[in-house]
């Protein structure tokens, strides 16, 4: 499958809430929860005001439709480390995963947060989520936990 991946434009940045959307992880047998959830601080952190200095953000073309992004930011999320980490975000549309897409993604992602300068990235993902192996695989590793989920931070 032919994809092109490049930065984000500014004029895409709404397509954020989408992605964001789609990385909430839903557990097998859970159903969905409404899109309003995205409205809530503590997952409105990850999107609001995109563009402001360290942020950066990919996304995948297919067909000239964007299908998928990954995206950091210096914020105190789940996955916060400090003041100087940026936070990781990937998502891909459903039929989109598990292509190698989002490794390719994140590759690029940590290629780019290298050449800035920063010293590590971090995430934080529940257990039971199946992107916890695509992270290792890039070189993240868990730091921390909890009953739920890892904290992973990659060294650049």
């Amino acid at each position: 499958m032919y994809y092109k991946i490049r930065e984000i434009r500014e004029n895409e940045y709404p397509i954020l809430s989408d992605f964001l959307y789609e990385a909430i992880f839903i557990p097998e047998g859970m159903d969905k929860p409404p899109k309003s959830i995205i409205e809530r601080p503590e997952l409105q952190v990850y999107i609001k005001d995109f563009g402001k200095a360290d942020d950066w953000c990919f996304v995948v073309e297919i067909k000239e439709k964007i299908v998928g992004a990954v995206w950091v930011r210096i914020m105190n999320d789940y996955g916060y480390i400090d003041d100087k980490t940026p936070s990781f975000a990937i998502s891909l549309y459903e039929e989109y995963r598990n292509l190698g897409i989002g490794t390719a993604l994140m590759r690029d992602m940590l290629e780019l947060l290298k050449n800035k300068g920063y010293k590590k990235t971090s995430l934080s993902v529940q257990k039971a989520n199946y992107a916890v192996r695509m992270y290792q695989k890039v070189g993240f590793e868990v730091i921390d936990e909890n009953e739920e989920e890892y904290i992973m931070v990659c060294r650049l």
